[in-house]
């Protein structure tokens, strides 16, 4: 242990920090994140710093004097008692000790001056809660008044005080708590456990924003899945996002039931991590099936149907997105593009794959092509080995054939070469019906193959469906 501490604390910067804190008369700490990233092998450039001694603005008054002595502009914060600074590849903050309470509206603290346990108690759990001395007399020590070494040894995330207290008095800590399990790969302690369930309906005092910060982080771990299977256990799905609870379940009719659409849901997501790092790809994974709980049903031949299910998903997304305080942008709609699709390639890979088919496909995807085909490799989950091989091969051969069809062509992300304008021009027309019917037929007979994509055959086909609309060329005069 000790090699590890010398190591995590080598840079020159903690001594530098260890000896203003000396000079001032007040101690200072490594605490939190760094310390715990330090024993997990975890890399880590964030280091936050508590200064006992000097109230509340004495965090302030050490990052001020650190500023100057290595020229760096330091971010005071005077509301929050907390100041900031980079120091080469650090990005430092400084606190001074503090005890928080807390009233039962608000997740905001009342602050006051503490000492180092009052500042180590009101840490979120007992990983989060060790410090490394700085000061001369005790630089390297590590402080850990709530075995948060040995809950690290045992995987264990755990409350350093009563977890009704701790969750009752910052609710986000539940979902922090659901965080730090899914990507450290921790158990939570079951007493710990029991009382997210207990205060679970206390998420409603919490924001939304910060809610999404912490499962963005869930989204990017390796199993993703853990984090959703605990916020159902724990009952907080419901509460903060209830579209997915809806996928939970199997009904049964005659003896025959549908797969539960959440579980298959979670296995496409941990399905898909392997294979990209994307952060919105993986939201796709997430809600690719979230339109099938609209659009149950059953058939007395089929059984279960949930006919149209990419068409209802693609469209709740914008409302989930701005529920879950997702960006309303490009990145929204890409996921709603690819929730839409995401069967078109399954049905192709069931059909004979015919030329017209993929270059639709391939007009609709667009440079998105590559992804939705990883999606819905992902998607296929079933327990019968040979069935997910044969669709796998099934996939290769659309792969092959949109490769194909993309080079000879150049499908993707055409734009007809006859273009409304043109239309408008040749015949003297305003913006009108005959003007969409021209150019719809004009794209469909491309992409059915009918004509190759170059100016010379559209024109042709354009001067022919006009005919057929009643339409004659414009003489120069009248242009």
């Amino acid at each position: 242990m000790e090699a590890t501490i010398r190591k995590a604390l080598g840079d020159p910067l903690f001594r530098r920090i260890g000896a203003i804190a000396d000079r001032r008369g007040v101690q200072a700490y490594a605490i939190g994140g760094y310390v715990r990233d330090t024993f997990l092998l975890r890399p880590c450039t964030d280091i936050d710093i508590v200064v006992v001694g000097g109230g509340t603005g004495g965090g302030i008054a050490v990052a001020e004097e650190l500023g100057r002595e290595v020229r760096s502009r330091v971010n005071v914060f005077r509301n929050f008692g907390t100041a900031m600074l980079r120091v080469g590849e650090w990005e430092v903050e400084f606190v001074g000790a503090r005890r928080e309470s807390y009233r039962a509206d608000s997740r905001k603290p009342i602050v006051e001056d503490g000492t180092m346990e009052d500042d180590q108690r009101r840490r979120d759990f007992t990983i989060n809660a060790m410090a490394f001395g700085l000061n001369g007399d005790n630089f390297g020590e590590l402080v850990d008044p709530f075995g948060g070494m040995e809950d690290m040894e045992a995987q264990l995330i755990r409350t350093p005080l009563d977890p009704d207290t701790t969750f009752s008095d910052d609710p986000l800590r539940m979902v922090r708590a659901i965080r730090f399990a899914t990507q450290l790969d921790f158990r939570i302690e079951p007493e710990t456990f029991a009382a997210i369930r207990r205060n679970r309906e206390r998420i409603g005092i919490i924001s939304r924003e910060r809610i999404a910060t912490e499962v963005e982080k869930i989204m990017r771990s390796p199993r993703p899945s853990k984090g959703w299977r605990l916020f159902d256990e724990s009952g907080l799905l419901e509460l903060i996002f209830p579209q997915l609870a809806r996928l939970k379940g199997v009904e049964t009719v005659r003896g025959r039931g549908h797969k539960d659409n959440f579980l298959h849901t979670l296995k496409v997501l941990d399905n898909i991590v392997p294979r990209t790092d994307h952060l919105w790809l993986r939201w796709a994974a997430l809600l690719h099936d979230i339109g099938k709980p609209r659009t149950k049903a059953w058939d007395d031949r089929a059984g279960w149907t949930f006919h149209g299910h990419e068409v209802v998903g693609s469209k709740m997304i914008p409302a989930i997105f701005r529920e879950q305080k997702l960006p309303m942008d490009e990145r929204m709609k890409y996921v709603q593009k690819l929730v839409s699709l995401h069967l078109r390639p399954i049905i192709l890979s069931e059909d004979e794959v015919t030329d017209s088919a993929v270059r639709r496909l391939l007009f609709e995807a667009g440079d998105d092509i590559d992804e939705l085909m990883t999606l819905c490799e992902a998607d296929i989950t079933s327990g019968n080995d040979a069935k997910v091989r044969r669709y796998l091969a099934n996939f290769a051969l659309v792969r092959r054939k949109l490769k194909e069809i993309e080079e000879k062509d150049h499908i993707r992300n055409f734009q007809p070469p006859i273009t409304g304008e043109i239309i408008m021009e040749t015949y003297g027309l305003p913006p009108c019906r005959a003007v969409g019917v021209i150019k719809e037929g004009i794209k469909n007979a491309i992409l059915d193959g009918e004509i190759p994509n170059d100016y010379e055959a559209a024109y042709a086909l354009m001067e022919r469906l006009a005919a057929a609309e009643g339409l004659a060329p414009c003489r120069r005069d009248e242009q």
